[in-house]
């Protein structure tokens, strides 16, 4: 890597705001992006639904019939523009437009994928690309700021770091549309930036740097390599307590989080006193991972359940007598950027009052969707089913609210001031509480488990603090609070009392659901 003066296409650096992660915006991925990952919560896809019932024969072939009519008009618009248009046209091009106009007035976790998006899709999930190893963000308008880089990887070895903004990319071989061999990110999407930094191993793709200190961008030329992303890490805090961070939700998740805390205990030298289970800007991920992560800490019961449109297309998904560790205190720390897959884990262990929930008010994501391959290696990404809690909250819209209110010092960094996270209920045509609630078989949305009280208000770092916040810019007040709260034991004192007796108006629930599913 070498020095150089800014790249051709580089807007002048200016002061602006704190970088919003662009990670819930409706695009070819809707979660947390970095170079080469994105995760949705999705579920296995099957055969597609159901074909018609008996009694709706009549109304279904009136259905066929206005369906052939519109395909009909399709077609005839199709060939009218193919034959008739002042340019030559891609009639594949305007076929995958049409494919993705289909989706635009759904939700918008709902997506037709591409050959090459569907292929990213898979293989992020598993947790590997060949890239740069870098997770960023992107506010529009401003240039993309890099989160983290990922230890281990071309970017981390280059000397990429947090809180690096990324002016411009020049990709070895510049796409044709590019009038200059480098491109302001500042009008650069999310997507784009992925796919640019993205690439085959060995190749070398040049980036130019901004950073604190810094009056002009730094140019640094990476080679590509194989980024294996570990979406668990761990670490012991003080003796006897231990923080588990989940970054997403992968095929390895749960897998690799048994091993990472088998490693705790054995670096601690004994089973653990108290763990802090991190979920903060966790996008999500595989649903049978989230069920096997909040499994491990609850005997038996419901972890969530989904209800499609149909009142026969519930699925519950319980927790077995497995039980990895049911007896040290928890904190889960949740925020803003906690969504889907994670919120899942949150809110079971919530309902079974078998953690204290910190932080900030989660994204509430409460939508699953299944993926269904498609024929020429596309992919279909559609909303099959809203998900619930144990207690029958669902969370679409408002998120997972915290047993505890804690703010993080969000001091501004490089001189941005902080703005207000996206959530959920900020994306257009998302499904309201409303909606939620009309669901065929879904319970009235709950406010939170019966015996919980209101959320506790914890102050964030005050006036008082902020010289010393601005002196160190590392800490981290809510991570802090759940060490507190881990040494108080006060509090869960209360959740074993609160468990205790829950657990027959629990069985109870049960027994009341499987009733009615079986009328």
């Amino acid at each position: 890597m070498s020095a150089g003066s800014a790249p051709p296409g580089t807007a002048p650096f200016r002061a602006g705001e704190l970088i919003l992660v662009d990670k819930r915006f409706p695009s070819r991925f809707l979660t947390f992006f970095s170079i080469g990952f994105a995760v949705v919560i999705v579920a296995a896809a099957g055969s597609s639904r159901a074909e018609p019932r008996d009694d709706d024969a009549k109304a279904s072939s009136r259905d066929a019939a206005q369906r052939y009519e519109d395909l009909s008009l399709f077609a005839s618009v199709l060939d009218l523009v193919r034959g008739n248009y002042v340019e030559e046209v891609d009639e594949h091009a305007l076929l995958m437009s049409a494919m993705r106009g289909i989706l635009e007035d759904l939700d918008p976790h709902s997506a037709f994928m591409e050959p090459e998006a569907f292929d990213d899709m898979q293989v992020e999930t598993k947790g590997e690309f060949q890239g740069l190893g870098i997770e960023i963000s992107k506010e529009i308008g401003q240039f993309i700021e890099v989160v983290s880089p990922i230890d281990g990887t071309p970017a981390k070895r280059a000397g990429i770091e947090a809180h690096d903004r990324i002016t411009s990319i020049c990709p070895t071989e510049k796409p044709e549309e590019w009038a200059e061999p480098c491109r302001s990110t500042m009008e650069m999407t999310l997507v784009e930036a992925v796919g640019l930094m993205r690439g085959v191993k060995g190749t070398t793709i040049t980036i130019y740097i901004l950073r604190e200190g810094m009056t002009e961008p730094r140019r640094f030329e990476i080679k590509r390599d194989t980024v294996k992303v570990a979406s668990v890490r761990a670490k012991l805090l003080r003796p006897g307590i231990g923080h588990l961070r989940i970054s997403s939700f992968q095929e390895r998740t749960a897998q690799d989080m048994r091993t990472r805390l088998a490693e705790l205990e054995a670096e601690n030298g004994g089973p653990l006193e108290g763990l802090v289970l991190d979920l903060r800007d966790n996008p999500g991920g595989l649903l049978n991972q989230a069920v096997e992560v909040a499994d491990e800490w609850l005997r038996d019961g419901l972890v969530v359940y989904t209800q499609g449109r149909d009142e026969s297309e519930r699925t519950d998904y319980n927790a077995t007598s497995d039980v990895l560790a049911d007896d040290y205190p928890i904190v889960v720390i949740v925020n803003e950027g906690s969504a889907s897959a994670s919120e899942i884990v949150a809110g079971a262990l919530q309902d079974h009052h078998r953690a204290i929930v910190l932080g900030m008010p989660t994204f509430g994501k409460g939508s699953v969707q299944t993926v269904y391959p498609l024929d020429g290696g596309a992919g279909l990404r559609l909303t099959t089913a809203l998900y619930y809690t144990p207690s029958g909250r669902s969370i679409q819209e408002v998120g997972i609210t915290p047993d505890l209110l804690v703010a993080q010092n969000d001091e501004p960094r490089l001189g941005f001031p902080v703005r207000r996270r996206v959530r959920e209920r900020d994306l257009t045509g998302h499904f309201t509480q409303e909606d939620a609630s009309g669901v065929a078989g879904a319970e009235p949305p709950g406010e939170g488990p019966p015996e919980a009280g209101p959320a506790s208000e914890e102050p964030a770092a005050g006036a008082a603090d902020e010289a010393d916040a601005a002196a160190r810019p590392s800490r981290d007040v809510q991570l802090e609070r759940a060490i507190e709260v881990l040494e108080s034991w006060s509090y869960f004192d209360d959740l074993r009392r609160l468990r205790e007796e829950s657990e027959p108006t629990a069985d109870a629930a049960r027994v009341a659901a499987a009733g009615k599913s079986g009328d």
